[in-house]
């Protein structure tokens, strides 16, 4: 079951995908349809998902699901990885790469591997934390480096 993403509760469980670049609006409506069908039918143990889909900034393609309702387990999570996966195949982009962090910039995101992050940015610079765990957390995901986890790469 798909649900508008504003109205899903606060505590719902999310998964984010980034990409390195700025997508189109051709390819976030390309998204968005695809994910919706699948999330449409989307089941944990034969019971439909509560879940929803946005699109942040046009890199981010998160995925909620109200975990109140029906928790998302191993089979269920397998599957949405699984039509990623798809979905980076037909559009030829990656969702997936761990290794890629997203600064803001003087108002600009910059997609960066994480190694890198001490020649461009100092503990001030502002990321997105897409290691955010609930939806409620959105409000708080653009951070100073100093206050995530990659303030560890910072020399």
């Amino acid at each position: 079951m798909i649900c508008d993403f504003n109205s899903i509760c606060p505590d719902s469980k999310l998964w984010i995908f980034s990409s390195k670049r700025q997508l189109s609006l051709d390819e976030q409506v390309r998204i968005s349809n695809f994910l919706s069908k699948f999330l449409i039918h989307w089941e944990s143990h034969n019971k439909s998902l509560h879940s929803s889909i946005k699109i942040f900034k046009s890199i981010f393609v998160v995925i909620a699901v109200d975990e109140k309702k029906q928790k998302a387990t191993g089979c269920s999570i397998d599957t949405l990885y699984n039509e990623i996966k798809k979905l980076e195949h037909l559009l030829k982009l990656d969702f997936l790469d761990s290794t890629i962090l997203h600064l803001q910039i003087n108002e600009k995101i910059i997609s960066i591997p994480y190694t890198e992050i001490q020649n461009i940015a100092d503990s001030n610079t502002l990321f997105f934390d897409t290691t955010i765990k609930q939806k409620k957390e959105i409000v708080n995901w653009l951070k100073p480096i100093k206050d995530g986890w990659c303030n560890a790469f910072m020399k």
